[in-house]
């Protein structure tokens, strides 16, 4: 005779990890999963040394249901680049971040996350997430899939559009913007370059005009929107 399996048994066998570089949230996470009997793993963070390969290779290694993802991972940089390879590995990617950036969400989308939720907030919504997926239910409907991946699509196209202005600067303006982007003034960019202020300030004037801009923070708020640095 065949005997039912409890809720709490059947979780036991969903695992969990946890990619978070806050202790705090991450552990707040932990805890709440393995209350309603979910199998939950922390990834503890290289303190020192490692890459977004490394953590990576981790985390396939966990062999994980589903990852519930942070976007900052601070040094090791944008969690965005363990998406695709967790997502292709048939894992469930449940993105946790600070961001108010929809564009990015839908990225997020794009490469394969099931769900983007807010930090704010996030613990019961993904406390719901999860049993969603436990069960096979569907975490995200058509109408906000679409919304985010119109958001990804308008800002893709208003970066394409950042670029090509960008790209009309020329080797000289391109120096000067990454010394604006470094926080150098004008007086030290000349000092630096041996040329007058104004020939530096003439220089800043056509970088505006070809970024369509009408101050320099504006033109470095440009540069670091589409992470520009010297010309690269």
């Amino acid at each position: 005779m065949r005997t039912a399996m409890s809720p709490g048994a059947a979780r036991a066998d969903h695992r969990i990890l946890i990619v978070d570089d806050h202790m705090l949230f991450a552990e707040s996470l932990e805890l709440a999963l393995s209350v309603e009997g979910y199998d939950v793993r922390r990834m503890e963070l290289p303190n020192e040394g490692g890459s977004m390969a490394t953590l990576r290779s981790l985390a396939l290694r966990a062999n994980p249901r589903t990852v519930l993802l942070d976007l900052d991972l601070g040094r090791f940089g944008d969690g965005m680049n363990l998406i695709a390879p967790l997502a292709r590995a048939h894992i469930n990617v449940v993105v946790l971040t600070a961001s108010e950036d929809f564009g990015r969400w839908g990225g997020c989308m794009r490469l394969g996350a099931r769900k983007v939720l807010p930090k704010s907030g996030a613990l019961q919504q993904a406390l719901a997430t999860v049993r969603r997926l436990h069960l096979g239910l569907p975490v995200t409907s058509r109408e906000e899939l679409e919304h985010l991946l119109d958001q990804w699509a308008q800002q893709r196209q208003a970066n394409d559009d950042l670029r090509r202005r960008l790209d009309l600067l020329t080797p000289r303006e391109r120096q000067v913007l990454g010394s604006l982007i470094e926080g150098r003034t004008v007086r030290t960019i000349s000092e630096a370059s041996v040329v007058s202020e104004a020939t530096v300030r003439t220089q800043v004037k056509s970088i505006l005009a070809k970024l369509e801009v009408s101050s320099q923070l504006a033109a470095v708020g440009m540069a670091n929107q589409i992470g520009w640095k010297n010309g690269t």
